[in-house]
């Protein structure tokens, strides 16, 4: 506590050798971040430039890209600035601003990726009809949506905890996340119900929106012809792939608080790691290597600049 500032700091006590090996995970961590920033914005750019891109599912794409970019920022400074200090400190009220902006950015890109679903759904499913649904207002309104919800149910338990006691100032992790919940002196009831109506309203019922939705689009596929059967793939694949990634990372970090005695210190470090880089980082990779239409306008940037 530091009384002249009235300010509490937290130690993020879940880094694992760090006076060792800070170089090496500085390098590691500054190189990933790089890269994720040059592969999310080339592929933002790329759609904002190109007019072809100017529909609603590249519009889509480049908000995901432009949601983990932000995802990643919220983390990788302070996580680069603590790799080279000898305190790994934060103030309680930083804490919960970078756990506000973890829980907020991870449930709009479920929402995000709902609206994709849905965006693929009405391509495949009702192809006249798309011009007539998926207008501007329609995907402004659903951005608004993915970015808006969240920010709003993710704010009740930070605000409420501001002012909260703590009884423990050292954290099981390497950024703030729900683990904050075990500094409190008194764990909340309601707060812990409000949690899990969280979790199912902007994770499990948009993921199985997600299911529904492209199970609609492989029955109609199956039944069509093969170029509906191979628009479906082309489009389809690469959101699959970013849900089963991203689905199974955040389920890492939601299991790992109730069952943080049964994980070694390494072991949690190293899987907090996969968290923060492979998404990012992953989905970039695959759409740009998957989406036909990005790969071509990044083939040619590529060669125009060979």
């Amino acid at each position: 506590m530091n009384a002249d500032l009235n300010m509490t700091y937290v130690t993020l006590g879940g880094h694992v050798e760090i006076h060792r090996y800070r170089y090496l995970y500085f390098v590691i961590m500054l190189t990933a971040y790089i890269l994720l920033i040059c592969f999310n914005v080339s592929i933002v750019c790329l759609i904002v430039i190109h007019k072809n891109l100017h529909e609603p599912m590249y519009i889509f794409i480049a908000a995901l890209l432009l949601n983990s970019l932000l995802f990643s920022t919220n983390i990788y400074p302070k996580l680069l600035i603590d790799f080279l200090s000898e305190k790994q400190i934060i103030s309680y009220q930083a804490c919960l601003f970078q756990a506000f902006m973890f829980y907020f950015l991870s449930s709009s890109e479920f929402l995000l990726l709902s609206a994709m679903a849905y965006d693929r759904y009405v391509s495949i499913c009702k192809p006249l009809k798309y011009q007539i649904i998926m207008r501007t207002t329609t995907v402004s309104f659903l951005l608004i949506f993915a970015w808006l919800v969240p920010a709003c149910y993710v704010v009740v338990p930070i605000a409420l905890n501001i002012n909260s006691k703590l009884c423990s100032f050292t954290l099981k992790g390497i950024f703030c996340n729900n683990s904050a919940s075990k500094l409190l002196c008194v764990s909340s009831r309601a707060l812990s119900i409000y949690g899990v109506i969280l979790l199912f309203n902007l994770g499990l019922f948009p993921t199985l929106f997600i299911i529904f939705t492209y199970t609609k689009i492989i029955i109609i596929a199956y039944q069509s012809c093969g170029d509906v059967r191979r628009k479906a793939a082309q489009t389809c694949l690469p959101h699959l792939l970013v849900l089963i990634n991203y689905s199974i990372l955040i389920t890492y970090d939601v299991v790992i608080v109730k069952l943080e005695s049964d994980f070694s210190k390494t072991a949690r470090f190293i899987m907090t790691l996969q968290v923060i880089i492979y998404n990012p980082l992953c989905n970039p990779i695959i759409y740009g290597l998957k989406m036909k239409d990005i790969s071509k306008h990044l083939k040619r940037l590529f060669v125009k600049k060979s």
